[in-house]
């Protein structure tokens, strides 16, 4: 009876793996956590598939030996319960030692990692990050140049009641913005998160980058964009900070040091015309 049982069951589980096998490659990655675009990132991504692997060991162990006593040890084939065994000194001791040895394996590479996050030595580029109702200012610091991102006004004009747009025609729905944040890649970016109203949190996944940006208070965080990894980067508030949370995307545009100091010139130039057309002092 239990092989009638079993067999059905086994040939669900072998079908069940080969289409898991089949679509792992896109399902996991969107499934799972992403490497990232920064050697931050890459760490936090083998951290984390460190824990993962781990838990699932530690699943196949505990719930093999629940399933095995279940189905060796069940009624039906005359076991008897084991009234002798109430106290095992040996045992408890391996309980106890076995679960001290992992948390303190697993502990040293997670102390590592997260000491490494808070690393802000020799950052080479500081922005101030501002959340508000609904979008972000950032403000470069010692650069003189400071300006508001908001969602783009196509997904705006688009997500309101009754508009009568095809969400599909619109380019990036929701995840996009008038003015991204402009960095350059193969720097070292150290970011000054705040909040002028709520808690809201800067969140960009593929920096492996998430801090809260609360009312008063300061938090810091850095990235460092790989020298090859140009390109545009999106993210989300991360903190349900009202109505319109939903509707406050970032996006950051890595360019090459060259790309960005040109851009940096144009905005100071814009934001700061007098200075621009002022006279050189220097030689």
């Amino acid at each position: 009876m239990m092989r009638k049982f079993l067999s059905p069951l086994a040939t669900m589980a072998l079908g069940s793996s080969l289409s898991l096998a089949a679509h792992a490659e896109s399902g996991w990655s969107q499934l799972n956590m992403t490497p990232g675009v920064t050697a931050m990132s890459r760490q936090i991504y083998g951290l984390h598939m460190l824990m993962f692997w781990l838990c699932v060991g530690i699943a196949v162990v505990v719930f093999g030996v629940m399933a095995y006593s279940i189905f060796a040890f069940r009624k039906s084939r005359g076991a008897v319960p084991d009234t002798t065994l109430l106290h095992s000194t040996t045992i408890e001791i391996i309980w106890t030692i076995v679960p001290i040895a992992i948390l303190v394996a697993t502990a040293v590479p997670a102390a590592t990692t997260l000491i490494k996050t808070e690393d802000l030595r020799n950052s080479q580029l500081t922005i101030r990050v501002t959340g508000f109702q609904w979008g972000w200012n950032y403000e470069y610091l010692n650069n003189g140049v400071s300006y508001f991102s908001r969602l783009d006004r196509a997904s705006d004009a688009a997500r309101q009641l009754g508009s009568g747009v095809d969400v599909s025609t619109v380019p990036h729905y929701l995840l996009n913005v008038d003015n991204p944040l402009v960095v350059p890649v193969g720097t070292k970016v150290r970011v000054l998160v705040t909040a002028s109203d709520v808690i809201h949190s800067w969140w960009v996944p593929a920096f492996g980058v998430k801090k809260d940006a609360i009312p008063g208070f300061v938090n810091e965080a850095w990235f460092d964009i790989d020298a090859d990894k140009a390109g545009i980067y999106r993210g989300n508030c991360a903190e349900l900070c009202g109505r319109d949370h939903g509707f406050m995307p970032i996006v950051v545009d890595a360019r090459s040091k060259e790309d960005f100091l040109a851009w940096l010139k144009d905005k100071q130039r814009e934001q700061h015309p007098a200075a621009a057309s002022a006279p050189s002092s220097a030689p």
